[in-house]
């Protein structure tokens, strides 16, 4: 019994040093190691997060950029010079849309260039504002000129047509024109006969009218005498006149020195081999004017 009360003593062997360092080193890395998985899995999270935003940043930087594309379409003029720099400024678009801008430097460059392009669009904006006004300017002073140009031909027109009526009336005004033509076949003492084979001569009297209008001077008359089939007698071959452009054969003619009066005046056509039985007429001209016109007839021959 008296070893049955006895109290069992245990001794307790002291903890070694080396192993409260390992586990303090073991918490230490796990925190370690914790920290570091949420730190990498906060980064990752901000990481994506951020690529979000630069993705549509990016997306936004292009819309506009596509935009900007679209408004140098409407910006085309009727200048060459200035289309061909707009297409140039739409070419650079094209490439700024072509870089892939994954980070935040190249987005930053990104909106610098974007910013540049905008600036180039404005400078352009005003300058081709600046030509449609020219162009409108430009337009109504032609508008204007034109106005003024047919307005212009209109009354040129007017007064070349009350010219050219003035003209007519002065060169109507300005003929001299003859009256009381008397046309007689003559025998060879001088004495009317319309026998054909009593005639020697034709004689053509009449009376040259006054005007006052008309330049004094020497006047050159022709005669036109036409026989029944339309012949015009003549002496010689070269006996020619020129008459509205048109060059005639005379029959006669005379040169008379008009003082503005009436004159009586006399032409003979001295040839008796020529003539034929029949009516005759005879026209009388003065420069480009037919002055009067006459006829006579010369009958068959006969006892009397």
């Amino acid at each position: 019994m008296e070893k049955d009360n006895k109290q069992t003593v245990v001794k307790k062997e002291p903890v070694k040093p080396g192993i409260t360092v390992l586990i303090i080193s073991v918490a230490v890395l796990f925190l370690a190691l914790s920290g570091l998985i949420y730190l990498y899995f906060s980064q990752k999270a901000d990481m994506v997060e951020m690529e979000i935003v630069l993705t549509a940043e990016k997306d936004s930087l292009t819309n506009e950029l596509q935009e900007m594309i679209i408004g140098y379409d409407t910006l085309k003029t009727s200048n060459d010079t200035l289309n061909i720099k707009l297409i140039e400024e739409q070419d650079k678009i094209k490439r700024l849309i072509q870089i892939q801008a994954s980070n935040a430097r190249k987005i930053q460059l990104y909106k610098k260039e974007l910013g540049t392009l905008r600036s180039v669009m404005k400078s352009y904006i005003v300058q081709i504002d600046s030509l449609n006004t020219k162009n409108k300017q430009l337009i109504a002073s032609n508008a204007e000129f034109q106005i003024k140009l047919e307005s212009a031909e209109r009354t040129n027109k007017q007064l070349s047509e009350i010219k050219d009526e003035l003209s007519s009336k002065v060169e109507k005004a300005s003929v001299i024109m003859a009256s009381n033509i008397h046309a007689a076949p003559l025998n060879n003492r001088g004495k009317e006969k319309d026998k054909i084979d009593k005639i020697e001569k034709i004689r053509v009297c009449f009376t040259l009218r006054e005007n006052p209008i008309v330049e004094p001077g020497k006047k050159d008359i022709y005669m036109r005498i036409m026989r029944p089939d339309s012949l015009v007698l003549a002496l010689a071959p070269e006996n020619i006149f020129t008459f509205q452009d048109k060059q005639l054969i005379y029959s006669a003619m005379r040169t008379i020195e008009y003082i503005n009066k009436d004159i009586d005046v006399c032409i003979y056509f001295n040839d008796n081999e020529h003539f034929i039985i029949g009516k005759y007429s005879i026209d009388l001209f003065l420069k480009n004017t037919k002055i009067g016109t006459t006829t006579l007839t010369l009958r068959e021959s006969g006892w009397f």
